[in-house]
């Protein structure tokens, strides 16, 4: 598929929903061009602090969205429990509670990191509490819902890449890629441009920061270590930027 690499702006990212609103007064809504980072530095926090604060899983943000820049999620409750979301992590709801994961374990008598969408977890105690009968509620449902988060990285062999980012409207693009995919029926299908002689075509690759997707298309500019990332629209596209990202190859 012919594809024109973009004019990109640097080090902006944007992409899944916010999974949540502020608890507190303070919040922000995301501007173009802004980033965690930038956003971190406006408001005196860090981006983990951003990211555990409203349940992002990514560095991924959207322009129009707003975030909360102090305090938890609003999932978060009065009563000392925490309701868990999409994307949530034990690392994560730690950090928005200031407490270390293994307290939150053991105050919720988890033995491992799996979490799922709904569960109620305590968020107060010594980490020497029996479980409550929130910290119940993952046995429970745990036939009902997908998993949120395990332990395991991606493996296979990680390359890093300079990624840019591109859309099925661009300039000269017909819509469909060098694999048959048409792009024009799914905009939000991961499907990166990848040169073949590094990685395969019909390859499921793991790239950071956008997630699982198919090394299903080429490009003229897309040599040795480049890939090109496809995405819903161009104000996507401009918003990735160019940056250096890790591709890890699954199979």
């Amino acid at each position: 598929m012919k594809k024109q690499i973009m004019a990109l702006a640097a080090t902006t990212v944007i992409g899944g929903s916010l999974f949540g609103t502020a608890a507190l007064a303070s919040t922000y809504t995301i501007q173009p061009g802004d980033t965690l980072w930038s956003i971190s530095q406006k408001n005196g926090t860090t981006v983990d602090q951003l990211k555990a604060a409203n349940g992002l899983s990514s560095d991924m943000i959207y322009a129009g969205d707003t975030i909360s820049t102090t305090g938890s999620t609003s999932a978060s409750s009065n009563n000392g429990t925490y309701t868990v979301k999409a994307g949530d992590t034990l690392f994560k709801i730690a950090s928005a509670h200031g407490i270390s994961v293994n307290s939150l374990k053991s105050i919720n008598g988890l033995s491992s990191n799996m979490i799922y969408p709904g569960d109620v977890l305590s968020t107060r105690g010594n980490g020497s509490a029996a479980p409550t009968a929130a910290a119940s509620a993952p046995v429970a449902q745990a036939k009902q819902a997908a998993p949120v988060q395990t332990t395991t990285a991606p493996q296979g062999n990680t390359i890093a890449m300079k990624a840019t980012a591109y859309t099925a409207d661009c300039a000269g693009c017909s819509g469909i890629t060098a694999t048959g995919i048409d792009l024009r029926n799914d905009r939000s299908k991961k499907v990166v441009a990848v040169d073949p002689n590094v990685i395969p075509l019909g390859s499921r690759v793991y790239v950071e920061g956008y997630g699982e997707a198919i090394a299903g298309d080429t490009g003229g500019a897309i040599k040795g270590n480049r890939i090109d990332l496809h995405v819903a629209t161009t104000d996507a596209a401009n918003s990735w930027g160019v940056r250096t990202v890790n591709v890890t190859i699954l199979n």
